[in-house]
C-alpha cells in the first residue's frame, strides 16, 4: 500500500470537531424548504460545558503545574506515584490485579492508548478480528498498519436486551482463520450495548484456545444505566498475558480536554507501548497526569447523579426518535451514544448528514464510520445540555419527515 493510499483511508471529515471541513458542495440543490432555527448541537462529541469535569480537577492540574519539572517530565509511562494510586482503584473496579510499576501506562487520551496497543500487536499482513459496528478508529488503525481485517458481526438489532449480539461462531471462525488480535469496545461504541457475562466468558475462552491477544476498549464502563450488568474481560478467567484494557476519564467524567487515558495489561505489552510512546509523544501531558489523582475518587453520589442525568436525556431523546415512523433505536445500556437507523429517504444518508448541519444546525456522525452495513444509521453523543439536545433531535425528526422517500 502506498503512503498516499494509507492516508486516504484516514479521512477525518466526520471526526469530532471537524464538521467545518465537510464538503457540502452540491448539497444545496437537494435542499427542501427553509432552515429550522435552533441552537447548534454537535452530537459528534459530548458537551463538557453541559456536564462539567469532576470536582477538583482544575485544582489537581494546578498542583501539577506548581510541582514543576518533576511533574512535567515523568517517566514515559507516566508518574509512578500516580500509577501507584490508580492501580488498586482500577483493580477494584475491574476485578483483577494491576501492576502499577510494569503493567500500567498513562497515555495522551484513550485514543493514544488505542494507537499504542494496536501498534504493539499488529504488523503488515497480520490478521485482526474486528467487530462491526465498532469504534471507527479500530478499522482505520488496522488498515494503517497494513493488517488484514476479519469482520465479526454484532447483531445488536435482533439480540435480546441482555446481550450485545456478537456472532461468537463468526469470532471463532476468524480465530481459526489466523486472527491473533481481537479488537472490541464494551460498552459498544456506537450502539451502547453491553456484552453479556456469557459473551465475555466465551471471548475469554476462545482467546485462550487460539492464543489471541484481546484489546478491550472499556472507556464507558463506568456510565452504566439501571438494569445493566457488566463483566470485565480481565476478570473472566482470561490469561492476563492475552488482554490489554483501555480506560480513561475523558467521557463519563468530562475530562477530555486534559487528554488522559490509561492502558493496563502484561509487562511485555506495556513495555512495547511505552517504547512507542517515547517516540510518538514522549508521555501523556505531564501536568494533566496529576488530574488522575481524583479519578475513581469522586465525591460520594457524584457518579450516581452523572448517570441519572444522562439516563434522563437518553430516555427523552429515544422517545422523540421513536415517534418517527420507520426509526429504530435500541436502548443503550451504557455510555452516551444513540445509534438510530433512519427510514428510506429521498436523498442519500451521507447527504442527509450534511443537510442536518445546513438546515437544522445539528451535527451527527454517519453510520458508515462504524461499519459498511450501517449506512442508514447515525451516531449521536447525548452527553449534551438536555433541552438543547431534545430540541435538536426534534429538528432532526422534522427533517426526516421532510426528506422521507
Amino acid at each position: 500500500m502506498s503512503i498516499d493510499a494509507k492516508f486516504r483511508k484516514l479521512g477525518t471529515d466526520n471526526a469530532p470537531g471537524q464538521e467545518t471541513r465537510q464538503n457540502a458542495a452540491g448539497t444545496e440543490a437537494l435542499l427542501r424548504g427553509d432552515p429550522l432555527e435552533g441552537r447548534k448541537v454537535d452530537f459528534s462529541h459530548g458537551d463538557v460545558d453541559a456536564h462539567e469535569p469532576t470536582p477538583g480537577a482544575f485544582e489537581l492540574f494546578s498542583a501539577g503545574v506548581s510541582t514543576g519539572g518533576a511533574q512535567a517530565y515523568t517517566e514515559y509511562r507516566g508518574d509512578l506515584g500516580i500509577r501507584e494510586e490508580l492501580a488498586p482503584r482500577i483493580a477494584g473496579f475491574t476485578g483483577a490485579p494491576v501492576d502499577a510499576k510494569d503493567g500500567l501506562i498513562i497515555t495522551p487520551g484513550t485514543q493514544g492508548a488505542l494507537f499504542l496497543a494496536i501498534a504493539a500487536t499488529v504488523g503488515r499482513g497480520d490478521k485482526v478480528a474486528i467487530v462491526q459496528p465498532d469504534y471507527f478508529a479500530n478499522r482505520k488503525l488496522v488498515e494503517f498498519f497494513e493488517g488484514e481485517m476479519l469482520p465479526v458481526q454484532m447483531d445488536y438489532v435482533n439480540a435480546d436486551d441482555r446481550s450485545a449480539g456478537l456472532d461468537l461462531d463468526g469470532l471463532e471462525a476468524a480465530f481459526r482463520a489466523g486472527a491473533k488480535t481481537f479488537l472490541f469496545s464494551n460498552p459498544n461504541n456506537p450502539a451502547g450495548v453491553v456484552y453479556s457475562a456469557d459473551e465475555i466468558r466465551q471471548i475469554a475462552a476462545l482467546a485462550g484456545q487460539y492464543g489471541v491477544t484481546v484489546i478491550a476498549d472499556q472507556l464507558y464502563s463506568r456510565l452504566r444505566y439501571s438494569g445493566a450488568t457488566y463483566t470485565h474481560l480481565r476478570a473472566a478467567d482470561i490469561d492476563p498475558e492475552n488482554v490489554v484494557t483501555i480506560m480513561g476519564p475523558s467521557k463519563t467524567e468530562s475530562l477530555s480536554g486534559y487528554r488522559l487515558g490509561v492502558a493496563f495489561g502484561s509487562k511485555t505489552m506495556i513495555a512495547r507501548m511505552e517504547k512507542l510512546q517515547a517516540i510518538v509523544s514522549l508521555r501523556a501531558p505531564g501536568y494533566s497526569q496529576a488530574v488522575l489523582r481524583g479519578w475513581f475518587a469522586e465525591p460520594d453520589g457524584w457518579m450516581d447523579e452523572r448517570i441519572r442525568r444522562h439516563q434522563e436525556i437518553r430516555d427523552h431523546l429515544l422517545s422523540a426518535l421513536r415517534a418517527v415512523d420507520g426509526v429504530f433505536a435500541r436502548t443503550p445500556q451504557a455510555g452516551s451514544y444513540l445509534f438510530p437507523s433512519l427510514p428510506d429517504l429521498a436523498v442519500s444518508y451521507a447527504d442527509f448528514v450534511k443537510i442536518l448541519r445546513l438546515q437544522a444546525n445539528v451535527i451527527v456522525t454517519p453510520g458508515t464510520e462504524f461499519s459498511p452495513h450501517t449506512a442508514s444509521s447515525v451516531r449521536l453523543n447525548f452527553s449534551q445540555d438536555h433541552d438543547a439536545a431534545l430540541a435538536a433531535v426534534e429538528r432532526m425528526a422534522a427533517l426526516t419527515e421532510r426528506y422521507r422517500a
